[in-house]
Formats: structure tokens, sequence, C-alpha cells
């Protein structure tokens, strides 16, 4: 692991507190961050940004609150972590998780049962 990989775990995990803490009625509460890619000179940070929810719209205003907030958020960042220059954040919307959701649930509806552990290894 790399010292701007380290860096994005760092400041993937900082978010992650600092998102718990806040006090936005626009940020959703099954909120998640699934990555954060530093670039190597340290000017911006991409935060992919999972939110569970069935309406497209909350998942959009959250998105949009913490890019709102970014400049908070990079504030409370430099105070956790130990960091000499913390990159601009920029939000983005992974939808990942609710793909994964979704094609589950076609699959189930369709009567394709999940595959287990045992049924890969050929232990059945």
């Amino acid at each position: 692991m790399n010292r701007y990989d380290r860096i994005s775990e760092e400041i993937k995990r900082g978010i992650s507190e600092i998102i718990r803490e806040l006090k936005d009625p626009r940020i959703a509460e099954m909120t998640s961050i699934m990555s954060a890619e530093a670039t190597s000179d340290l000017t911006l940070c991409k935060v992919r940004v999972s939110v569970y929810s069935e309406n497209e719209q909350e998942r959009v205003d959250t998105v949009d609150a913490l890019n709102h907030a970014s400049g908070f958020i990079a504030r409370e960042l430099r105070n956790r972590i130990d960091i000499r220059r913390v990159p601009k954040l920029l939000f983005i919307k992974d939808d990942s998780i609710a793909y994964s959701v979704h094609i589950s649930k076609i699959l189930r509806d369709i009567g394709v049962k999940p595959e287990t552990a045992d049924d890969a290894e050929g232990n059945e």
C-alpha cells in the first residue's frame, strides 16, 4: 500500500466519523463512505458516497448537502488526521449498493436461489 492509498484510507475513515456527527437534516442516516481517492498532489479527493434509500431525491440531496459542507468537513479533517494539506473534497453518489439490492430483488422475484459458500465449493 503506497502513501497515497494510506492517506486516502485515513481521509475515508475521518469523513465517516465526521458525517456521523453532522446534524444536517438533508443528510440521510444510512450514508456510507465507499471510497476516497486522493490525487498524488493532494489537491483533490473524490469521495464516493452510498446512501441507502428508496428515494432517489434523498440520495441526491445527501450528496448535495455533503458537497455544500465540504469546507467544514475539510477543516474537521485537518483537526483529526495528521496531514499537511487537506485536499478539496468532491462527493460523488455511488449507487453500487442500491444496484446490488435491486439485482438481488430481481433474482429473488424470478425464483433464483442465492448461491451459498457451500454451493460454490461443490459441497452439497
